[in-house]
């Protein structure tokens, strides 16, 4: 099922799985969970970090605005994709996601014959304490878990702080058009 993109050959990692509080640079406990598709309270914990998300820290047209159209953009991600949340004092400020590109990605007996797409946004008051990186390498962590072997990325080519972050963890550049950037890893 593996498409045209280009893959490590080396596998990166380890990566540490959730659940696990981890510090922020401040010493404020950050709680990492994956988020279950059952999980209800979480969902709305994370639909309200999307609400107060600001609109220009939005990449590629996500996430979207409006609490409707933010629902309909996290429901199949809950539903068919694999979530990591950051929470501080029982609020999410952060997550991160792997999205399948299989249709039914859950009916798959081995999920290392897919795609997966990956997405991260931290809320903007808890940027650059760590949580980005600690919510990447935990996604990534559950990712191989699960016998997820081939992640794929874009990010805009000014956005050099995530490419960094991207590279430090073992993603490659692998392509892209005039204002993306692909990257990928193999676990």
């Amino acid at each position: 099922m593996t498409g045209s993109r280009t893959y490590p050959d080396e596998p990166a990692g380890p990566f540490p799985a959730p659940p696990a509080t981890i510090e922020d640079v401040e010493g404020r406990p950050i709680e990492l969970t994956v988020l279950e598709p059952t999980d209800e309270e979480g969902f709305d914990d994370l639909v309200a970090m999307y609400r107060e998300f600001d609109p220009k820290d939005r990449a590629q047209g996500i996430p979207p605005t409006g609490e409707d159209r933010i629902r309909d953009w996290l429901e199949p991600l809950a539903a068919d994709g694999i979530n990591v949340l950051a929470c501080y004092e029982g609020a999410v400020v952060g997550h991160a996601t792997l999205v399948p590109e299989a249709d039914d990605a859950s009916a798959l007996e081995d999920l290392g014959d897919v795609e997966w797409e990956l997405a991260i946004f931290v809320h903007q008051p808890h940027q650059r304490m760590g949580i980005g990186t600690a919510l990447l390498e935990h996604l990534l962590g559950e990712a191989r878990e699960r016998g997820i072997e081939l992640i794929w990325l874009t990010v805009e080519r000014w956005n050099a702080p995530a490419i960094s972050l991207y590279e430090r963890v073992g993603f490659e550049l692998c392509g892209g058009e005039s204002f993306e950037q692909e990257m990928s890893i193999r676990l």
